[in-house]
């Protein structure tokens, strides 16, 4: 196995997912992959960079059917992506008078090799293409390659992560487990939902994470609304339910999961509830092994909260991949039918809206294993934490 880093990987971690990469190209019959979202160059390159807020400029990099990678990209990466193990760099001025951030991209294609006649692109699901739809139209026009999805390359290369990867996720997990096994100590009614997140952020960082990108903080009487909107300026009090979710990465790599508080006091059926998603949630983590369907994982969660005498209304999902990004395939739900493999790093994420507008949700991150599945995150308490 590669040598462990603490932040990147070693250089032949990134040969051996170029290798992979350009086996699938061959069983794909792609000529070569155009890749342009920050967390696919990151994982071909291991670039790490917030210049990615800007979207001036776009970056661009080619990995070819054979040899080495290639990117073509802005003046001002060049410094950046010399430090990879990246040896083709192309560069041009950008922004520039003419506006033209296209051409160089597309002159490199024209001058490779055509022997499938087909480049693959990030078209697909919870993919995106980087850049301006226009220029992804002027790349198409007079071009001897036709330009074809290739997400489903990408993710079977990204969906199973190598223990490398694994280990910087479980690393952020832990950092946050222990964070909010702390909460209660650093939090009272007397803050606001944007108190309770900066406190929260400023202990994440503290323990060692790097970036905190996704911080819902959202408080109700008996329950809440929605999961998923920025803390307010609003007081939590006592009957408040306190919902606290994150995505908070370590070197790029995210875990995902909530915790739940009540404030000072909580209803018998607020307890109850919380305990029956408790049981939901372990009932997910124990049937994540690797040859199981995810639509089987969710039916069993789903007939686990039906025991308790719920009726759930719609298929919505409960869990997802995790990894460079928030949520990654596959999806915990009715509908998909992808088969669970080791080293997958999954959520298991049920939720229950117990009664008109309160919705209560539990979520573990977990690393399947080849026997069975391991816990990244500590588990919550099957109780719900009261904050005094």
């Amino acid at each position: 196995m590669p040598k462990y880093l603490e932040y990147s990987f070693s250089t032949e971690e990134f040969e051996i997912r170029l290798e992979r990469a350009q086996e699938l190209l061959y069983e794909y019959k792609l000529d070569a992959l155009l890749v342009t979202i920050p967390s696919n160059i990151r994982y071909f390159t291991g670039i790490d960079t917030h210049f990615w807020e800007s979207p001036t400029r776009p970056w661009f990099l080619v990995v070819p059917l054979s040899g080495r990678l290639m990117a073509v990209i802005p003046e001002i990466g060049e410094k950046l992506f010399e430090k990879t193990f990246v040896k083709d760099i192309y560069t041009w001025s950008s922004p520039n008078i003419k506006g033209d951030d296209i051409s160089p991209l597309k002159s490199l294609l024209d001058s490779m090799p055509s022997r499938f006649g087909a480049i693959g692109a990030e078209l697909g699901k919870e993919m995106s293409i980087r850049m301006p739809v226009l220029d992804f139209g002027i790349l198409q026009s007079n071009f001897k390659f036709n330009i074809v999805d290739g997400t489903s390359l990408i993710w079977k290369l990204r969906i199973v992560k190598t223990l490398n990867e694994i280990r910087k996720i479980e690393k952020v997990a832990q950092i946050v487990s222990d964070v909010f096994e702390k909460l209660p100590t650093f939090i009272s009614a007397d803050d606001s939902e944007r108190d309770v997140a900066k406190k929260l952020k400023m202990e994440i960082l503290k323990k060692g994470a790097d970036n905190i990108p996704y911080l819902p903080v959202v408080s109700g009487v008996g329950g809440v609304s929605q999961i998923i909107s920025n803390p307010t300026d609003k007081l939590i009090s006592s009957g408040d339910f306190l919902f606290i979710d994150t995505g908070t990465t370590f070197d790029g790599y995210f875990c995902d999961f909530d915790r739940n508080f009540a404030i000072g006091q909580a209803s018998d059926e607020l307890k109850k509830t919380n305990e029956i998603l408790w049981h939901a949630t372990e009932e997910g983590i124990k049937n994540l092994v690797p040859g199981a369907k995810t639509k089987d994982i969710w039916k069993k969660i789903n007939k686990k909260i039906e025991d308790f005498g719920f009726m759930i209304k719609g298929e919505g999902r409960y869990g997802h991949g995790v990894g460079l990004q928030l949520t990654e395939p596959p999806s915990i739900s009715s509908f998909d039918n992808s088969i669970i493999q080791e080293n997958m790093v999954l959520t298991i994420e049920p939720s229950l809206e117990y009664k008109p507008g309160k919705i209560i949700v539990h979520e573990e991150n977990i690393f399947v294993s080849k026997d069975g599945p391991i816990l990244l995150t500590k588990r919550a308490p099957k109780e719900l934490p009261l904050i005094s």
